[in-house]
């Protein structure tokens, strides 16, 4: 194995990730969905992709994207949260966090 592929493996998983709460949209009916990632940065790549295969399982939201397909939504970020060293406690904020988010946005959970 090549140096330049051990150190590329090792800032790989050295690499820090970002947990926090996200929102999907549908602006032609109005619909939001929200949910948590421990990881913003691939959350969308993984949801969109479900959704074309169409093994999404949130019911509402396969249905959104097969009606008004990939244009008619909407990925966002609603709140990144701190770094934690603890997993317990990321997830317990993370759970917090998310109910906080679904009844501000009246959106239904992913």
């Amino acid at each position: 194995m090549s140096i330049d592929r051990k150190a590329a493996i090792t800032a790989y998983k050295e690499r820090k990730t970002i947990a926090g709460i996200f929102v999907v949209r549908c602006a032609a009916s109005g619909e939001a969905w929200v949910g948590q990632a421990p990881n913003l940065e691939t959350i969308q790549n993984r949801i969109w992709f479900s959704l074309r295969q169409r093994s999404h399982t949130c019911r509402s939201l396969q249905a959104a994207w097969t009606t008004h397909g990939e244009a008619g939504l909407t990925f966002g970020e609603c709140e990144r949260l701190e770094d934690e060293e603890s997993a317990y406690v990321r997830n317990a904020l993370l759970k917090e966090r998310l109910l906080h988010w679904r009844a501000e946005l009246k959106a239904e959970l992913i």
